[in-house]
């Protein structure tokens, strides 16, 4: 492990990097450098295999991250870089919704299996913000009203509709508040020891004759990992459909095997309308979706005779493949329930070596949450991290989580040394 981070090569590209990356993010690892006392130039990926990442110089770090969540079956997985290449070889661009290929087609089929609807309805895209945007416009078309009660901390993605509905941080939204819908009202998300009823009626006190959707991440993420109470996620669906409400579950970082389930929607007993997939879904290449009950999606019949939301990239073949591969590893290898294993032997240590200014942790699968007891800590304990070779990531506004969200194909060995890793990060906080 070089010393400093980054190592002489990856300085070098950092410095390239500045000269040509947007000054957002070097703006960002400015901040965080201030906030801390500490360097957080990035390391530059060069090779990543599983759970592991090699930087440009030479380094290998373990990640927990998982990509942003996107290598949930781990990087490389040989069935879908067999899958790319098959599919290279076939086709790489079609027409997309005009004159789609095959693939997507068959993956369309895939997905709708694995709903709890039948004659589930699907709309392609690449991005996981897509994936909402789409929701929120068939909400509408269905509706015909432009109200959404979405939660407070929720993370949907930063283009301009899911932005206005992003409860992380009102500072997201503020720069572009003039573009953004004004019919979105933020409700309280209950944390695992809120009462069911109470927040139930704080979501009930927003609704008026503007509201047509509810948008839900059945578990937060970079919200700072919190999970609702038992009953809540079906009493929100229940609630919204004696309103006549559209339901919308975001499920891109939490669905398909992460906390140990399929959709977590589905295991709560939400009744949703539409459900968003991401990350996960394409095995590391850039692929989502929007899957509506056909009752939903009919709306989307007549719009003046033209297709009015599609996109160039919609339904790639490679992404297709991947996706197809992607969903076959997660079943044939069980990897829900290997999470839940897993996150439970994590978690059990971590909590057996009671480490410094853990408040508590929480978890469902391989989804984690450290809750540390200061603001910012978690950023100093992630830089702790890469310097220990473990890639992780802050999460709640505060940055007072560690995010432990690796690949759901992580060999034991490797959690249980993070584990201890991470006790002697913390113990050297101060």
């Amino acid at each position: 492990m070089a010393a400093p981070l980054p190592g002489p090569l990856g300085r070098a590209f950092v410095d390239r990097l500045a000269e040509t990356e947007c000054p957002a993010f070097t703006a960002r690892r400015q901040r965080r450098a201030e906030l801390t006392g500490a360097s957080h130039d990035p390391i530059v990926w060069a090779e990543a295999s599983g759970a592991n990442v090699v930087d440009a110089d030479g380094n290998v770090f373990v990640d927990l991250t998982s990509g942003f969540g996107v290598a949930a079956i781990g990087h490389g997985h040989p069935r879908v870089l067999d899958a790319i290449r098959v599919q290279s070889e076939r086709l790489i661009h079609a027409l997309g919704d005009v004159h789609p290929s095959d693939v997507k087609i068959r993956l369309l089929e895939a997905i709708a299996k694995r709903m709890p609807f039948a004659g589930a309805r699907t709309l392609l895209a690449t991005s996981g913000a897509d994936a909402v945007e789409i929701a929120l416009k068939s909400a509408t078309l269905a509706t015909k009203k432009p109200g959404v009660i979405a939660f407070e901390g929720g993370y949907h993605g930063l283009s301009h509709g899911p932005l206005a509905v992003c409860g992380y941080s009102a500072a997201f939204r503020e720069p572009f508040a003039a573009q953004l819908n004004p019919h979105v009202r933020f409700a309280p998300f209950p944390g695992q020891d809120t009462d069911v009823g109470a927040a139930i009626a704080a979501v009930e006190a927003l609704i008026d004759d503007s509201i047509g959707a509810i948008l839900v991440e059945p578990a937060l993420g970079r919200g700072g990992v919190h999970f609702p109470p038992s009953g809540f996620l079906a009493a929100l669906g229940a609630l919204a459909k004696s309103r006549g409400l559209v339901v919308i579950a975001d499920e891109i970082f939490v669905g398909l095997g992460r906390t140990g389930v399929p959709l977590v929607s589905v295991a709560e007993g939400l009744d949703a309308d539409l459900i968003c997939l991401g990350k996960a879904l394409g095995g590391g290449m850039p692929i989502s979706a929007c899957v509506g009950k056909p009752e939903i999606m009919a709306a989307w019949g007549d719009p003046g005779g033209e297709a009015i939301h599609t996109g160039t990239f919609y339904g790639h073949p490679l992404a297709c493949a991947a996706a197809l591969a992607a969903l076959e590893v997660i079943d044939t290898e069980r990897l829900g329930e290997r999470a839940v294993e897993l996150g439970r032997a994590f978690t059990d240590s971590l909590s057996q070596a009671s480490p410094s200014h853990v408040v508590s942790i929480r978890h469902r699968g391989l989804m984690i949450g450290v809750q540390l007891d200061a603001p910012g800590l978690a950023l100093v304990a992630v830089r702790g991290l890469l310097e220990a070779g473990y890639l992780a990531l802050p999460a709640g506004k505060d940055a007072s989580v560690i995010q432990i969200v690796p690949p759901l194909v992580i060999h034991g060995e490797l959690l249980e040394e993070a584990a201890r890793v991470l006790v002697d990060v913390l113990g050297d906080l101060r």
